[in-house]
């Protein structure tokens, strides 16, 4: 169960120790979090009842599916909201749910676990970005466990609220996210001085997929799978364009949802500002994110 910033998602999956995770059902409600925040930093009323209805709905559903184990946890809207603890303890108390809250490395070394198990020790040295709604992971390392894992706010749901306050958003709110983004990422960059090149930069996360299957491009894969790819040129390419669409018309362009129009335009400007700050000028998506790592993780521990 994922409380995330953008959505409560409850994925129900037949693992056991050694095998891959098959996902046999999935249930997601649509919060977008970012929306119910003070200026103060707290989640309002409308918000927590939101979240705590949504993780009551997720509980029941996989108590009709008749669950095993249930792992619960949330990311960084409950992480970072200053009244996280007291809605934390409210949904435990309302709904016997008790989320574990990962920190920002967390996400980042659970997620790069996953995309090293996707693709394999032949990958060798990965270079993994992730953009979730409130923050943006970024690893890189030749193992399971990374080298270098951070996570800087600049997640696709609060980079729009804090920056893109029209629909479409105004020229000059695009430039001050693209500033900002370059700024908080110059910071970060120094974290990745001395690490090797990496032989493969990944994405992963339902931004960058979306990203990809607008303006990516699909080659030949493992077996009988293909590969998408997105390049940065791309991405500045379709970028601006998104930006001058309203977010209701975003839906008939390939890969955006619903769920997601209202952010992708950050989103898309926070990967480039990030690829361009790290100097990659393509990267390939990866199937597998944070769910599948902590399903992972939880995998090697029974085994």
């Amino acid at each position: 169960m994922d409380v995330g910033s953008n959505t409560v998602h409850l994925l129900v999956v037949d693992a056991h120790a050694g095998a891959q995770p098959v996902p046999m059902a999935s249930d997601k409600a649509v919060l977008r979090l970012m929306r119910y925040l003070t200026p103060e930093g707290a989640i309002t009323g409308e918000g927590c009842a939101a979240v705590l209805s949504a993780v009551q709905h997720a509980a029941d559903v996989a108590s009709r599916h008749q669950v095993d184990d249930l792992l619960p946890f949330a990311t960084s809207a409950l992480r970072d909201a200053t009244n996280g603890p007291e809605l934390l303890a409210t949904i435990e108390r309302e709904t016997g749910i008790a989320l574990q809250v990962l920190s920002g490395e967390d996400e980042a070394r659970l997620t790069f676990l996953a995309v090293r198990r996707w693709y394999g020790w032949s990958a060798r040295d990965i270079l993994l970005f992730d953009i979730g709604g409130g923050s943006l992971e970024i690893a890189a390392g030749a193992n399971e466990t990374p080298a270098v894992a951070l996570s800087v706010p600049l997640g696709a749901g609060r980079t729009t609220v804090g920056f893109l306050h029209h629909d479409p958003p105004l020229a000059e709110e695009v430039a001050a996210l693209r500033a900002h983004a370059a700024d908080v990422l110059a910071e970060a960059v120094a974290s990745f001085a001395g690490q090797p090149a990496p032989h493969h930069v990944v994405g992963s996360s339902k931004t960058i997929r979306s990203l990809a299957k607008l303006a990516g491009y699909t080659s030949d894969g493992f077996g009988s799978g293909e590969r998408m790819l997105l390049s940065r040129a791309q991405l500045a390419d379709w970028v601006p364009r998104l930006a001058r669409i309203p977010a209701d018309a975003r839906p008939a362009l390939p890969g955006i949802t619903a769920n997601r129009t209202f952010q992708i335009v950050a989103g898309g400007i926070v990967l480039e500002a990030a690829m361009a700050a790290l100097k990659v000028d393509e990267l390939e998506v990866s199937p597998w994110a944070l769910r599948e790592g902590i399903i992972l993780r939880y995998l090697d521990r029974l085994g």
